[in-house]
């Protein structure tokens, strides 16, 4: 019990033995009631039980309202967001990849006119031979493709090194901010902006992974093709109608 419920108490207890305790002396012969003096002391601890009740409420009461001002402050840092997001970097850096894809010459991308391309610039044989411009203008073709999948493949991992540096930074940014949150929503948000990092980065790695596949196919067509154009070149030859005829060789002259 605190002081000043002691005191309340005190207080009543005091009235109500004051209000039992016989009158000062008078003329008259004033006698003492003990059931009396009984049930006002009764009544006293029955009020002070129904005050310390009444504090009890009040205490009770102002707990549950410090507990639920608490709560809402930890609604409200769960609420909160990050500061800042990564997102526009990362997606920055994808579009500067595929961009690389878009800039490429020679042979297409697309699947839509990969196909029609290809068998232009790789045809499959020729029937009847082929002039020999028509050869060296596919030999040009298909080493200028094999070269240009080489300088694409080339240029997306510059790309992709250039985006590690940047990456680190990111990467310190997330993790500060997930050691630094004040609340739920903060510690997701940082979660997902670290998935979304990595999420960039598998991307990129596929991007490259597409760029080297593009170049390393590109030179086995071309290696291919070259061994059709000889088998060309050697079938319009012998067309031609130039022949060997075996000779004597006379090495020494007697």
């Amino acid at each position: 019990m605190t002081l000043k419920r002691k005191g309340v108490a005190t207080a009543l207890l005091a009235t109500a033995l004051a209000s039992a305790a016989p009158p000062a002396a008078t003329a008259q012969i004033v006698v003492y009631d003990p059931s009396n003096f009984s049930q006002n002391v009764l009544t006293a601890a029955r009020t002070l039980q129904q005050i310390n009740n009444q504090i009890q409420s009040l205490q009770n009461e102002a707990q549950s309202l410090l507990n639920q001002g608490t709560s809402l402050a930890n609604q409200a840092r769960n609420l909160t967001n990050l500061a800042t997001s990564p997102l526009s970097q990362l997606q920055q850096d994808l579009a500067r990849t595929r961009a690389l894809f878009a800039q490429a010459q020679g042979l297409a991308t697309q699947v839509t006119s990969l196909d029609q391309q290809f068998r232009q610039q790789y045809p499959s044989g020729y029937a009847g031979g082929a002039s020999a411009d028509r050869t060296l203008a596919d030999a040009r073709t298909q080493w200028s493709n094999s070269l240009e999948g080489l300088r694409t493949s080339l240029s997306v991992q510059a790309q992709i090194n250039d985006a590690i540096t940047a990456d680190q930074g990111t990467l310190a940014q997330i993790v500060g901010s997930s050691q630094g949150a004040v609340g739920i929503l903060q510690a997701t948000q940082a979660t997902n902006q670290l998935l979304a990092l990595l999420s960039k980065q598998t991307m990129q790695d596929q991007q490259l992974r597409v760029a080297e596949g593009r170049a390393t196919a590109l030179e086995q067509a071309r290696v291919l093709q070259a061994d059709e154009q000889g088998r060309a070149n050697r079938q319009r030859f012998q067309g031609a109608g130039v022949r060997y005829t075996p000779a004597p060789v006379q090495a020494f002259r007697q």
